[in-house]
């Protein structure tokens, strides 16, 4: 473009209004530019049942490093956008981008190879196997990486490591969850995402799952997690995303978002306004 000073009025008007709309492009969801994103989902559409979407339009963006926090009421939309990152529901319109690289769509076994690890709520261990044998499960693509992937995630959960042989269906649920995010990091990840992993834990146990995700997170594992505990969730993250009915409600810095008035009102309750 020429310099401003060669141009009229109009021109120059034109041109100031065609940078403003280029830096906005440039602009990831929850104010950070994402050239460089990681990962980035755009406009997501999605549902379980044909002609019933549970997200409407919602967006997110992970740099490298990052960990984010996902939370709202239920029925927002938070598992479900997930689920539909990591391939396991059909997205009917936007797109999934993994270092720039469309993966909309990807089974979750190729989204595995590319550097995605997933760890549901629900159903995420094996009990019937031991610890190792979950967390064999969980370098099937890789198995002659056992030993030095078993030390880096016994590094991080001690626990792990001592009961290496005992069944997973025998542990609590805080150290089930162990197990599930052990498993996940065996194929050395770059994304995590975890969906509610403090849910249905004792208080001891929640706090030492958000201790561990920022162990993870600290290791060079970027993270988005879905949480209930919103408040304890934007205490630990880089950034929140706050959905509402599968669409973005608010964004911003975990701790801009645990002082926004309207997310204490709407979101958090009166824990947080006695933080």
């Amino acid at each position: 473009m020429e310099p401003r000073g060669h141009l009229d009025p109009q021109e120059q008007h034109d041109q100031v209004a065609a940078e403003a709309a280029v830096s906005a492009a440039r602009k990831g969801h929850g104010g950070v530019v994402d050239d460089d994103a990681l990962l980035r989902a755009d406009d997501i559409i999605a549902g379980y049942v044909p002609g019933v979407n549970i997200l409407n339009g919602c967006s997110l963006t992970l740099m490298s490093g990052e960990l984010i926090g996902i939370i709202g009421p239920n029925g927002a939309g938070k598992s479900t956008l997930l689920k539909a990152l990591f391939g396991l529901i059909p997205v009917r319109e936007g797109t999934v981008r993994l270092r720039g690289e469309d993966i909309t769509g990807l089974r979750a076994n190729a989204l595995v190879q590319k550097g995605v690890g997933y760890v549901p709520q629900t159903k995420n261990v094996f009990p019937s196997l031991t610890v190792e044998e979950n967390l064999q499960m969980g370098l099937y693509l890789a198995p002659k990486r056992f030993d030095e992937r078993f030390d880096f995630v016994t590094d991080l959960f001690p626990m792990l490591g001592k009961r290496r042989k005992q069944r997973a269906g025998s542990l609590s649920g805080g150290e089930r969850q162990m197990v599930a995010m052990g498993r996940a990091l065996m194929m050395d990840p770059t994304v995590l995402l975890l969906d509610e992993p403090s849910a249905g834990l004792s208080p001891a146990y929640q706090d030492e799952v958000f201790i561990r995700c920022k162990h993870i997170n600290a290791a060079g594992v970027s993270i988005v997690m879905v949480e209930q505990n919103a408040r304890r969730c934007l205490q630990i993250c880089h950034r929140g995303y706050v959905l509402d009915q599968g669409t973005n409600a608010y964004t911003g810095g975990g701790d801009e978002l645990l002082s926004d008035p309207k997310v204490i009102e709407l979101y958090l309750g009166t824990l947080a306004k006695a933080r």
